[in-house]
């Protein structure tokens, strides 16, 4: 998964705002909160936010780990995203946005909603 390819699935959602931070990582965010993080330049591994219940389960199938920071909230590292089949990947994607959101206040997820 390049780039492009991210922005076009996840930048046309609600609130999302893709920006660099730490100088190499592309974060997207909603409402200012990070929900997927993957490198700037060429292919990287992609993290991103899982349901608590299900950290243990992904962190164990091959593929995926602990992001590192991040596995404290619940966050996961793919290290070769292109490995994934494309629509469980968006599913993956699309969990972690609406996990995030889902913790913004309320008048903040009124204003996002779909």
């Amino acid at each position: 998964m390049d780039q492009a390819g991210l922005k076009d699935w996840v930048g046309g959602w609600p609130g999302v705002e893709a920006s660099i931070k730490w100088g190499e990582d592309l974060v997207f965010s909603v409402a200012g909160k990070m929900f997927c993080v993957t490198r700037a330049h060429g292919a990287g591994a992609l993290s991103f936010k899982v349901e608590d219940d299900r950290f243990l389960e992904l962190t164990e199938r091959p593929g995926f780990e602990p992001a590192p920071y991040l596995a404290r909230s619940h966050w996961v590292m793919v290290a070769e995203p292109a490995r994934l089949p494309p629509d469980e990947l968006r599913a993956f994607l699309r969990r972690s946005y609406e996990l995030v959101r889902e913790k913004l206040p309320k008048k903040t997820q009124r204003e996002l909603a779909d």
